[in-house]
């Protein structure tokens, strides 16, 4: 038995149940300590007149106040959020405009309480509207797509199809959330600046401190050994990396900060809000004959984010007639950042509902119609995909499910006081591999010692690299040293896009293999030990040309409360074409895990926006609802037996984010089949539906 492949415990496992493992805020020296707080705008927009820091530097316990008059200065950023106090000039609510450093935690939240800026208040405008007149076309999308792309002309093809829908579906601000909130720790060492982060990638905190604060690439290391989750908002640096090096080089001393849960709403980014028109056209034997997909989301008015909403439908369905535009309007508000499949998401429920609208109109099986649109090459490339396996994710899904036998109609199946209805919605995933680099040392004794820059987000990356190691030298993965989350390591990818498998375990199975031969030449091993390192940058260039995306299925059970309009989901089903799956365990986890925040998309997460205040109100976890373990009752996944060699030489794809691609659109695609109410703004909850209900007589 190989290594890849088998279902091993978590390397850290213990270390984390037991609590031994410690996270950013715990690291670092424990003397001499002193902790930052920041103060967040009161205002929307305007600028600060005057401020009483002298007043709060007088405090007991206060060892400092930054504000924009006296904080050190940084360079120009690419990264508009990052340049933290360095102007009088408030874009949104919630934006850093000081940072306290005491000597106790406690001293520094009630100094930062007792600071009060003096504003000199601007209008606002928090809105988004898809007539917003903000609304501009940026050059390109997030992760560099096109923003708009057409084939073919899809309003003639409308005119003429059999059948066609025409609707818009909206999904609201939705905060990432993890466990650990953002926190930092930075010190001087040595002359060295050594900063503990909870990041998704070293390599790009590194870059990012050096090109800040203009020092010298050599005399900053960042670690990450364990990191509380991220959703994707640790994938890039936030405002508390800047903040904690500000303080540490100010004071001299080290310096630890921790985000709030309610500071989490305004600077850690969040998925913004998306409206999508969907309309789609069928011919009489049910084929598409046209597919329009127009996404609005909005940006903050200091820094350009352009969630790539309609990315996915481009390569989803073959249609002649095709059209793919992005609208983006620059508002008052945090900017917002990547989010656990940012585009795919928010788009593939706006697809995907609208193709149960379609099948319903048509009077085709939602399954039967994904499965007589499934194209054989990239719809939008003509490029052949690296392996394709969507239609067999339908029917085992289908079989899992009990779909067959499905009475169509809505609102016809009651049990009690409950409806019930069934849902079935696609899932996809780009699978991307970057280029990155590893280290892999033959020590005396039959050790060895893989050094990869990876991250381990709380996904098993750290096992599935030992194990990756453990297959290329062919030896037990328990004579493996694995060093992981740290900057002095070779350079290597985010933990981000669902490619850290493929980026850092291709990168230690050229190093393991590169070591392996020279093992096999005769070189001897001496005392300090036989290393290796490598780089994937023209490995990862010379890639074929091939469309790589990951696929599923999902189905789901809803239940519907006829008296109160709440819903239940007692059953899901998750079917997934993924390449080959490194470790059945982890992989388990982390498509339950995608599956279950989806489930919280459809049914409860919702950031409300005060129009008047120009701020999310629902900044906390007792106001902002996520998914709990009586909301998760049976929830099944399966892999398909695929190997795919196109992306890296394990044969596997990423699975991190394909798990809440779908599930939101299956939720309520099973709500309307149970009520026969088409909910097209989420999240669904008794509100929506209550109304609409039929009485229970």
């Amino acid at each position: 038995m190989t290594a890849i492949g088998a279902p091993l415990a978590r390397l850290e496992g213990r270390e984390k149940t037991t609590g031994i493992a410690r996270y950013a805020f715990e690291q670092g020296p424990e003397d001499d300590v002193l902790y930052a707080w920041p103060v967040q705008a009161s205002v929307v927009t305007g600028r600060i007149v005057a401020t009483n820091a002298d007043e709060v530097r007088a405090m007991p316990g206060v060892v400092t106040v930054l504000t924009h008059e006296d904080a050190p200065r940084l360079q120009e950023s690419d990264d508009a959020e990052l340049l933290v106090l360095q102007s009088d000039r408030i874009a949104y609510r919630g934006q850093v405009v000081a940072l306290v450093v005491a000597e106790t935690l406690e001293t520094a939240r009630e100094a930062a309480a007792r600071f009060v800026p003096e504003y000199a208040e601007e209008g606002m405008d928090v809105v988004l509207t898809e007539d917003h007149p903000k609304l501009y076309a940026p050059e390109q999308v997030n992760a560099g797509f096109a923003t708009d792309s057409s084939e073919g002309d899809v309003d003639a093809a409308l005119a003429t199809a059999a059948t066609s829908i025409d609707a818009t579906y909206r999904t609201p601000a939705l905060f990432n959330n993890p466990m650990e909130p953002h926190a930092t720790t930075a010190h001087w060492h040595d002359g060295r600046l050594d900063v503990v982060d909870a990041s998704q990638g070293t390599s790009p905190d590194q870059s990012t401190i050096v090109a800040l604060f203009g020092l010298d690439p050599s005399s900053v290391r960042v670690r990450a050994e364990h990191v509380g989750g991220g959703f994707g908002s640790k994938g890039s640096p936030r405002p508390n990396v800047p903040l904690a090096v500000m303080a540490a080089m100010v004071t001299g001393r080290p310096v630890k900060i921790a985000y709030t849960r309610q500071m989490m709403f305004a600077i850690a980014g969040y998925r913004t809000p998306t409206i999508s028109r969907m309309r789609l056209g069928l011919d009489t034997d049910g084929q598409l004959t046209a597919v329009s997909h127009q996404a609005y989301s909005h940006t903050s008015s200091i820094q350009e984010f352009a969630e790539q909403t309609g990315e996915v439908t481009r390569h989803m369905y073959g249609a002649p007639n095709m059209l793919v535009t992005h609208r983006l309007a620059g508002l008052d508000v945090p900017t917002p950042r990547w989010m656990r499949a940012p585009g795919e998401c928010p788009g593939m429920y706006a697809l995907e509902s609208a193709m149960d609208e379609l099948a319903i109109a048509a009077g085709i099986d939602p399954v039967e119609l994904r499965v007589r649109n499934d194209p054989e090459v990239d719809p939008e490339s003509g490029q052949p995909f690296s392996s394709r396996n969507l239609v067999a994710c339908l029917r085992r899904g289908a079989e899992l499910f009990g779909w067959d036998g499905r009475d169509p109609r809505p609102g016809v199946r009651r049990e009690g006081r409950w409806l019930v209805g069934t849902g079935v919605a696609a899932s996809s995933y780009p699978a991307m591999a970057q280029q990155s680099g590893a280290r892999a040392t033959a020590l005396p004794g039959g050790r060895y010692a893989i050094g990869v820059n990876a991250t381990d987000i709380g996904t098993g990356a750290r096992t599935v690299m030992a194990q990756i190691a453990a297959d290329a030298l062919e030896v037990p993965v328990e004579a493996i040293d694995i060093s992981i989350a740290d900057s002095d390591l070779p350079v290597a990818s985010v933990a981000g896009g669902s490619s850290g498998t493929a980026s850092w375990g291709w990168a230690v199975t050229k190093a393991c293999r590169h070591l392996t031969a020279l093992l096999d030449e005769g070189q001897p091993v001496p005392p300090e030990g036989l290393e290796v390192v490598v780089d994937t940058t023209e490995d990862v260039a010379a890639m074929g040309p091939y469309v790589r995306q990951a696929f599923g299925a999902q189905f789901v059970e809803a239940r519907v409360d006829l008296d109160s309009g709440e819903v239940v989901v007692p059953r899901m089903v998750g079917v997934f074409a993924a390449g080959r799956i490194m470790n059945p365990r982890t992989a388990r986890s982390q498509f339950v895990g995608g599956m279950t925040m989806g489930l919280s998309m459809a049914l409860h997460e919702h950031g409300l926006l005060d129009p008047v205040l120009g701020d999310y109100g629902n900044h906390d976890l007792a106001t902002y609802h996520v998914a709990a373990n009586a909301d998760v009752e049976d929830l099944h996944v399966e892999w398909l037996d695929e190997r795919d060699d196109h992306l890296a030489p394990m044969g596997g794809k990423g699975i991190g984010e394909i798990g809440i691609v779908g599930a939101a659109a299956a939720v309520t695609n099973a709500v309307w089949h149970a009520t026969g109410v088409r909910i097209r703004s989420l999240p669904v909850q008794p509100d929506k539906l209550v109304g609409a209900l039929p009485s229970r007589a």
